[in-house]
């Protein structure tokens, strides 16, 4: 059987791991490397983060049946130019990833997508996009990344940034376009700045989660803040696609065990077309082992491209 390098990078962390030709990540091959926030300032700090990770799965009795790599990594990216220049991580802005990975791996076969896009392919090939042929898959978490499955393929764009629907704007512009995002309206950490701004006493995700589950109105009002501006970047998204099922995963969407519900009912709410209004919500069924096995996907599942 044949293996695949999947490799995952985000905004603090570099992830890798040996995947097999149906999906399964290799016992014992995944390895993380942290980056923290140095990353953002020194380029070196990913590059070797990226250059760590790669040489700990070329050691793996396994590697011999590696024929190529996938990766998904925090963008924009330029999947045609393989660079990529993630917001939060100014100090990597140009750097030529899949030239890294090819010379730190040994494979000529590279290629990069948006994490985003990672992710929905791995929904869309055993999680619970499986079957459908217009979806939406987005994770919201400290930020709000997606990717778009339309007539059975994944929507790469021209530069490969197809789905960033944490940028979409779902409100009037008042100074900064960025504040008007679905990310700033809606990601846990922006939720839980909100919320503290409210006169809330917490400061985390896990606690914000607690005091919904408890009852507290200003923990209550900004799941609903959240829910809303989902719920209107995804009408917009369901409008120009005439997507069937949106996908949520993400550390931030388990806040409330009725989230997907809300999200749905802002849906309708804010759909103009009934068609759009007829978008189901569900949850994600690959969890953590998403983006490792949607990077895999750009290997073994080209059809799907």
């Amino acid at each position: 059987m044949t293996l695949a390098l999947a490799i995952d990078l985000g905004g603090t962390k570099v992830e890798a791991a040996l995947v097999d030709s149906a999906g399964a990540i290799v016992p014992g091959s995944r390895t993380r490397e942290a980056t923290g926030a140095a990353a953002a300032q020194d380029r070196t700090v990913l590059e070797r983060a990226v250059a760590s990770v790669v040489s700990r799965c070329r050691a793996l009795p396994e590697w011999g049946s590696v024929t190529a790599a996938g990766i998904g990594s925090a963008g924009p990216i330029d999947a045609t130019a393989g660079t990529i220049a993630p917001i939060n991580l100014p100090a990597v802005h140009g750097l030529a990833l899949v030239d890294l990975v090819r010379d730190a791996s040994g494979l000529d076969d590279v290629t990069l997508r948006l994490d985003g896009t990672c992710i929905a392919l791995a929904e869309a090939w055993l999680g619970a996009a499986q079957g459908i042929d217009d979806a939406i898959v987005f994770v919201v978490s400290t930020g709000v990344g997606g990717g778009i499955i339309s007539d059975g393929r994944l929507v790469a764009g021209a530069t490969g940034n197809a789905g960033h629907i944490g940028q979409v704007v779902v409100t009037e512009i008042d100074g900064d376009a960025a504040a008007s995002t679905v990310e700033q309206l809606a990601s846990g950490t922006h939720i839980v700045a909100w919320a503290r701004a409210q006169g809330w006493g917490g400061s985390t995700g896990e606690e914000l989660a607690a005091a919904y589950r408890d009852g507290e109105a200003i923990a209550r009002a900004a799941v609903a803040r959240s829910a809303h501006a989902i719920g209107v970047g995804l009408a917009n998204a369901a409008t120009l696609l005439d997507l069937e099922l949106a996908v949520v995963g993400g550390g931030f969407s388990f806040v409330a065990e009725d989230f997907t519900a809300q999200i749905e009912a802002s849906v309708r709410a804010a759909a103009v077309n009934g068609y759009a209004a007829r978008l189901r919500v569900v949850r994600a069924g690959l969890g953590g082992d998403a983006p490792l096995i949607g990077a895999a996907a750009l290997v073994h599942r080209r059809d799907l491209l």
